[in-house]
């Protein structure tokens, strides 16, 4: 996602909260009662159904499903991305429902990061360039000792002054989820990251994830279909046909696989 993608705009509707508000200081985002359709009539799909789901502050989660289930939308909504028909989203305390749409835009510049399976980074920026893009365009002030250390732990420190088209696919990923870190966001949404990666490639990406979480104390919200990638999470949030259906802790390959071939009969 380039520039552009920070300054998505989308309409807003609100609905009373369906449970308690989670404890913001240990929750970095929530949902309560989120409901989606698209369509009306025969053409009509409910793509999530009344879902009530947190994630922790300094987690790594991962939500999966078969085809369908509502994982992206689910996340899309919580990331200010799309709009709920009902229901309500929060990142920390604030409701993304009650916001306008510049109020968006300047919450997904300043206190979310992106990851896509797409790496979108600017052909005619450098590596590090990319990776300070959304700072700059906020116009706020770089902190080198920072990104320095988002640098060291991705391991491209010798790799700052090339070009997306001299670095490889896992390379410029690991620019990619460098750009997430650099402003510090609460949290981060990764929609199939290592998608367009090899295994290898995906593994160093994965491991930077989880590096990122356990020594930078990011929050990471992972979409994937691949239950070795979900693997690397802490907690696996399992969808069905819109709704909440299971989560696993210190998952497994094999435990998730078993799950995902349960829902899928």
């Amino acid at each position: 996602m380039g520039p552009a993608a920070y300054g998505f705009v989308m309409s807003t509707s609100a609905a009373p909260p369906t449970s308690p508000a989670p404890d913001t200081s240990t929750t970095a985002a929530h949902a309560q009662g989120a409901t989606k359709i698209y369509g009306t009539g025969d053409t009509k799909v409910l793509a999530l159904d009344a879902v009530d789901v947190s994630f922790g502050r300094g987690v790594f989660s991962a939500i999966m499903g078969p085809s369908g289930s509502g994982k992206s939308t689910l996340m899309h909504c919580m990331a200010g991305l799309d709009d709920l028909t009902s229901g309500r989203v929060f990142i920390g305390d604030l409701d993304l429902t009650t916001l306008n749409d510049k109020e968006l835009t300047l919450l997904r510049r300043d206190r979310v990061g992106f990851v896509f399976q797409a790496y979108n980074l600017v052909p005619t920026l450098s590596a590090l360039e990319n990776i300070t893009l959304p700072i700059d365009l906020a116009g706020s002030s770089v902190d080198p000792a920072w990104i320095d250390q988002v640098v060291a732990t991705v391991g491209l420190g010798d790799r700052l002054a090339h070009r997306p088209n001299e670095l490889s696919g896992g390379q410029q990923q690991r620019v990619a989820v460098s750009r997430a870190l650099a402003s510090r966001p609460e949290i981060i949404f990764a929609d199939e990251p290592t998608g367009n990666l090899d295994s290898r490639a995906g593994t160093e990406i994965l491991d930077f994830m989880g590096h990122a979480v356990r020594d930078l104390g990011q929050t990471i919200v992972m979409v994937t279909h691949d239950p070795v990638a979900a693997a690397h999470a802490d907690r696996v949030v399992f969808l069905g046909d819109g709704h909440i259906v299971d989560e696993l802790a210190d998952p497994t390959a094999d435990a998730i696989f078993d799950r995902m071939r349960a829902l899928g009969d």
